[in-house]
């Protein structure tokens, strides 16, 4: 665990660090300068891209995580690995590209009434799926090599920067609205320049390769395992992005409705952003370990890495949630993106619940049970549409949230019996049940800390803050809840004796 709490901790600075910016940004820049509208276009535009790009790949960053200890050799160039690895992603952007061209007009039918900005950048979406595939690619190859401090800093911190570039200049007129699309879409070009940049010197990065080397049953294995994944992505990207397509598609939303949910998903995805870090470098050691049939070493790591995702994702979400009304009264026209208020709390516990209980995907995904992914995949994707399409039309924004928190509810409860059933995985302990009484008992210690508000919000955030971080950490320490932040903050102590 040491290897994994080292480079997540890397991560996670990096990542808070973005977080900053992105605060910044989006609650003083993006809410003053641009109306819902154009915050919607914006989100629509990536999240299309990021869509199609997510099939483009082909299910490549997951196989490549599954296959690569079948190949690894560094004395040998990894046997071309690298080499496999980019032409599946390209060969797979052609063959998106095209796919999507052709759906031009279901594309168009479905965003010109509520959402007609998106309409007029439809071709742009071409060179965004490139490029958000071949980055994806190359993060994941970093991910697959332990080497995740660099790229987690473009994603978290440099995209931030050039994001925050490109809202300035569309803020100071320089550049109008077809300016802002160009300059995110240049953004993302240089993150992948990055990227790209970093590999090429700290990584085997040789394109020989040798077909002969991959035998028969490796070639059958890899794509039958490719071929379920890609199937799944489809499911799983729709339970990702249906509640954002489906406002802006739906009569009586659009882009307006996007932009507000926007910032309501900026305030909720602050909660898994560790996660992300934590799941990047422990996703190999849980790949090779089932790799070998080893589920109580990938058992052990479900355990540690859930409580201490359950602790960092709870806390966070409780300290959002008291001070959302401060929140709301610092950000220009927050009147108007408090209509988001229950987008908040409801993604805030789904955010949670993944947080806790992802890492048992990653039990299925790379044991002899992958399969199971698709029917998962299915059954959410399911779920996803039936609750959007009731709770949107009845609830707005806020709808769309509920509907996303039902469905992972639903769908993690059942990922979880198949984990059990199937490598024998089991997230929760005594200690879950403890951090689970803490939070609730935060919460409620909140009620009890006088309002100053009506002098200053930031110092009644700071106060908020201090008063719950301080409360949180020091139950967490004395009921061991989790031996990794035990040992973090005896580090600290002795440091400061």
């Amino acid at each position: 665990m040491g290897v994994v709490i080292r480079q997540s901790l890397k991560g996670a600075i990096l990542t808070y660090i973005g977080a900053a910016i992105g605060f910044v940004t989006q609650f003083f820049i993006v809410t003053r300068f641009l109306n819902p509208d154009i915050i919607g276009l914006t989100k629509v535009f990536y999240e299309v891209g990021n869509f199609f790009a997510s099939f483009a790949l082909l299910g490549v960053t997951a196989s490549g995580m599954r296959f690569f200890p079948y190949f690894r050799d560094p004395e040998k160039g990894n046997n071309g690995f690298l080499f496999w690895y980019l032409m599946i992603p390209l060969i797979g952007t052609a063959l998106i590209s095209g796919i999507y061209c052709l759906c031009k007009t279901p594309v168009i039918d479905f965003f010109a009434k509520d959402s007609a900005l998106f309409v007029d950048y439809f071709y742009l979406v071409i060179p965004l799926i490139l490029i958000l595939t071949l980055w994806q690619a190359f993060e994941n190859y970093s991910n697959i090599n332990m080497r995740i401090a660099l790229p987690k800093g473009v994603r978290e911190v440099g995209l931030r920067i050039f994001t925050l570039a490109s809202y300035l200049l569309y803020a100071f007129g320089y550049i109008g609205i077809s300016g802002l699309v160009l300059a995110i879409l240049f953004s993302y070009g240089l993150c992948l320049l990055i990227d790209v940049i970093y590999v090429s010197k700290t990584q085997c990065i040789s394109l020989k390769h040798d077909s002969k080397f991959i035998s028969p049953d490796l070639r059958r294995s890899f794509f039958k395992y490719s071929g379920f994944l890609i199937l799944a992505a489809i499911s799983h990207n729709l339970m990702n992005q249906l509640d954002i397509f489906m406002l802006s598609g739906v009569k009586g939303q659009g882009l307006y409705s996007v932009g507000i949910y926007t910032i309501a998903l900026y305030m909720a995805n602050v909660i898994d952003m560790p996660a992300r870090s934590i799941q990047a470098i422990s996703t190999p050691i849980a790949a090779d370990a089932l790799k070998r049939d080893d589920f109580e070493t990938a058992n052990s790591l479900y355990k540690k890495v859930s409580i201490n995702q359950l602790i960092i994702s709870s806390l966070i979400l409780l300290v959002i949630w008291v001070n959302l009304d401060n929140i709301y009264a610092i950000i220009p026209n927050g009147e108007t993106f408090s209509k988001g208020r229950y987008v908040v709390l409801f993604l805030g516990l789904s955010k949670i619940i993944v947080s806790t209980l992802n890492f048992g995907s990653i039990m299925i995904q790379f044991s002899k049970y992958y399969f199971w992914s698709l029917y998962i995949a299915i059954f959410i994707t399911i779920l996803s549409i039936g609750t959007n399409l009731f709770f949107i039309p009845r609830m707005g924004v806020a709808g769309a949230a509920l509907a996303t928190l039902i469905a992972t509810i639903i769908s993690y409860s059942y990922q979880q019996y198949l984990v059990h059933k199937k490598v024998h995985g089991n997230p929760f302990t005594w200690k879950t049940v403890w951090m689970i009484l803490v939070a609730i008992g935060l919460w409620g210690l909140n009620f009890l800390i006088p309002s100053v508000t009506h002098i200053s919000p930031w110092l009644d955030i700071a106060i908020r803050c201090l008063v719950i971080g301080t409360a949180g950490l020091f139950l967490i320490y004395k009921l061991n809840i989790s031996p990794d932040v035990n040992l973090i903050l005896d580090k600290f102590l002795k440091k400061k004796q």
